[in-house]
């Protein structure tokens, strides 16, 4: 780091994202929760016909097109919506809004990894909630004010709250403002976003990067009351209006708007989860019940760390997390059928191995 870095930031601990193997790699790829199904045929038609001669021209901040679709997707009005460049965007507009400069923020112990950084990134006062065997407890939430942010699927356990867990955390935590980050609630779970007119302290978070499969175009939503819309927008506004541009709002009305693509690639995605977290089973592995795209599991004969470089070896990348407990388990994406049963293959040689030498 240069001499010039702010001393506050000197011992900033920066999220580390999965690892992105070259292309040339031989690799199945089942360590950052992307979508194994192809983009819509709708949105790959919507940027087929852009007009490239747009490009020299800005968007429109307001991103109306997307937002009218994700409005009507789910129930709401256009302004209940705000879009930006993937959901990490969306949710550092909502610390630097309602978490910063010594707020306190309240999170998971174990969840999704930016919650930490962005409290320390935006000086809030961090407080992550201890879990018992990696589950939530909603009373530990109730009463606390300043802001609550929860992944709904969880990450990296898959656990999910039902809607009416989430709605009494609502109601019990009145004087704070509460995130759910939906990014893989299409997998299983359940929706907050239909208590959004019931509630001003609610924002509901979302991302087209796992079920929609445009991990790498970049789009993510927050839901909310006008009041709240209103908020992130001003903090947009402030920090780059044109964050989306004119061929991602495009893509993501189509992709929008395809419902029954939409509805069937999910649907597969949740089969091959199902089958593959069966498999797991029979092989002796903890598996804990995923609503997400993926699985969080480990095997008593052998270390996280240990089936991550076994794994790798047979070219199949997982996601390893080297810290306190999470380290004996590895998360697991689901991919194609074909690249799950191979996985499986690979996994049954692995501890067949090692249970001969117990």
């Amino acid at each position: 780091m240069s001499k010039y870095l702010r001393d506050e930031l000197r011992n900033l601990k920066e999220y580390v994202p999965g690892e992105q193997p070259k292309e040339s790699e031989n690799i199945i790829k089942l360590n950052t929760n992307e979508n194994p199904y192809p983009l819509s045929p709708k949105a790959v038609k919507a940027i087929e016909d852009y007009e490239l001669i747009r490009t020299k021209l800005y968007p429109n901040p307001t991103n109306e097109p997307l937002c009218a679709a994700l409005g009507e997707f789910y129930n709401l009005s256009s302004k209940n919506v705000i879009v930006g460049n993937g959901s990490d965007e969306i949710l550092g507009f909502a610390f630097l809004a309602y978490g910063a400069n010594g707020r306190k923020v309240y999170f998971p112990r174990y969840g999704y990894g930016f919650y930490p950084v962005y409290a320390e990134l935006f000086a809030s006062n961090r407080v992550p909630v201890e879990q018992k065997n990696f589950k939530i407890d909603i009373t530990d939430y109730f009463g606390k004010e300043g802001m609550i942010v929860i992944a709904n699927p969880n990450a990296p356990t898959g656990l999910a709250l039902s809607k009416d867990e989430i709605e009494e955390i609502l109601k019990n935590a009145k004087t704070a403002i509460v995130i759910i980050d939906e990014a893989y609630v299409d997998f299983g779970a359940e929706s907050a976003a239909g208590l959004i007119p019931k509630y001003d302290n609610l924002i509901v978070v979302g991302t087209f990067s796992k079920s929609r499969s445009m991990a790498g175009i970049r789009i993510g939503y927050a839901l909310g009351q006008k009041s709240l819309i209103s908020d992130l927008h001003r903090i947009k506004y402030s920090f780059n209006p044109y964050s989306l541009d004119g061929l991602a709002v495009l893509a993501g009305k189509a992709s929008v708007e395809d419902r029954e693509y939409f509805e069937n690639t999910k649907n597969k995605v949740i089969k091959t989860r199902e089958n593959f977290m069966k498999e797991l089973k029979t092989l002796g592995f903890e598996v804990f019940d995923s609503k997400a795209n993926f699985v969080f599991t480990k095997n008593d004969i052998i270390s996280g760390e240990e089936l991550y470089k076994e794994l790798r070896r047979n070219n199949i990348l997982v996601r390893y997390f080297d810290e306190d407990v999470l380290r004996d388990y590895v998360r697991i994406s689901i991919g194609s059928d074909e690249n799950m049963e191979y996985t499986t293959n690979v996994l049954r040689g692995i501890i067949g191995n090692r249970g001969k030498h117990e």
